[in-house]
């Protein structure tokens, strides 16, 4: 008994020291008064009275929560069929190995640069519209490619893809793959073979994926400042702004929220799917 206790002690401490210590520092700071100049330590509930209190709050959940579904809606499509392809239909494992690291590119570079590249992309004079207007599609620039929520939805989706990507795709990996031949024996045709085997057989990698894609684009806050020009909000943004006006406790009670919101939506996948299958 003695035994297991240390050797769980290392990774306990370690559990302790980066997760429990930061979040109860959160929730203690988010119970302080302060003014503008100065923390006052005491125990108030007005930062969670002008969390809840505020319609202009409960836009920005709204404006987090619909950023992370349709993020969650598109990389479910790509990444659900990336890895179908490099699973199933990519027989040699060096070049799903090669197609694989070919995915990771992108991750060469920060988010803010990835980011910023679509600005000339998706600009008014971007190559977008200047192809399409050279092509006489259109007859003047499309202004909601960038600086709206579709920009801001794309880079999420540029950014977040590959986290949809990896599990599924080691999800796929250990599909047998004596099932699929026998429903193809059986007369399944391919989409049958998808919907009725890979899908059902996928979902914990689904799962966990999305848990990646969700958490983190809401906790995000760089994007939306970058590519909406200032035309959305989400909660990552509202903390960061309520940080650099020193409003610490402030700031404090909108991530406690904020981490009480995902981990809600975290309990009701997990829910759905039981992810301990695949880890």
């Amino acid at each position: 008994m003695v035994r297991a206790w240390l050797q769980a002690a290392p990774l306990a401490l370690v559990v302790a020291a980066f997760l429990v210590v930061p979040i109860a520092t959160l929730a203690v700071v988010s119970v302080w008064d302060y003014t503008e100049y100065d923390l006052i330590p005491d125990f108030v509930l007005t930062n969670y009275a002008d969390v809840f209190g505020s319609w202009v709050t409960y836009a920005t959940y709204a404006s987090t929560v619909r950023f992370a579904a349709l993020t969650w809606l598109v990389t479910l499509a790509i990444g659900f069929w990336i890895a179908y392809f490099l699973a199933f239909h990519v027989r040699s494992k060096t070049w799903q190995m090669v197609l694989f690291l070919v995915c990771t590119i992108p991750f060469l570079t920060s988010n803010v640069i990835r980011s910023i590249s679509w600005i000339p992309v998706l600009g008014r004079n971007g190559l977008v519209n200047s192809a399409l207007l050279h092509l006489r599609v259109i007859d003047q620039p499309l202004e909601f490619l960038l600086f709206s929520d579709f920009s801001t939805v794309l880079s999420y989706v540029h950014l977040y893809a590959l986290f949809m990507v990896v599990p599924i795709f080691n999800t796929m990996m250990r599909i047998d793959r004596a099932l699929i031949e026998a429903a193809v024996d059986a007369g399944a045709s391919g989409w049958q073979v998808v919907r009725d085997v890979v899908i059902p057989l996928s979902k914990p990698g689904i799962a966990i994926g999305s848990i990646f894609v969700v958490t983190l684009v809401m906790g995000d806050f760089s994007t939306v400042r970058l590519m909406s020009g200032g035309q959305s909000a989400s909660v990552g943004l509202m903390i960061s702004n309520q940080l650099a006006y020193l409003q610490y406790p402030a700031a404090a009670a909108n991530a406690m929220v904020l981490l009480a919101v995902v981990l809600a939506i975290v309990a009701g996948m997990m829910r759905v799917v039981d992810i301990r299958k695949e880890l």
